[in-house]
């Protein structure tokens, strides 16, 4: 008999978790967008969006299940990005659409 895969993450350090609902269109709608673990951490997504890695991001949920917490951390990352904005010298116009909707929340 073949054994599945667990489910149970192999990083089982405590640690903040961030994932972004990404808006595919009028078509295909939101959905949360796959992240491997190692990627689902602050400065990845940080750099994931710099990137324009996410169509239309929407909203960036933070949590934590070590500490039983979670939070909507959208306007936080908006914030850190325009602090940061200053440094990028290409921006993505996918991040600058998601720094627009954040800044109306």
């Amino acid at each position: 008999m073949s054994h599945s895969p667990s489910l149970v993450p192999q990083i089982t350090t405590d640690r903040d978790v961030y994932l972004v609902l990404d808006d595919f269109g009028r078509r295909l709608g939101r959905a949360w967008c796959e992240t491997a673990e190692e990627d689902a951490n602050r400065a990845t997504l940080l750099r994931h969006l710099a990137e324009g890695q996410y169509l239309h991001p929407a909203r960036i949920v933070a949590f934590n299940t070590a500490e039983g917490w979670s939070r909507d951390a959208t306007a936080e990352i908006a914030d850190e990005l325009r602090r940061r904005f200053v440094e990028l010298e290409e921006t993505d116009p996918s991040l600058l659409e998601f720094l627009e909707r954040a800044a109306r929340r």
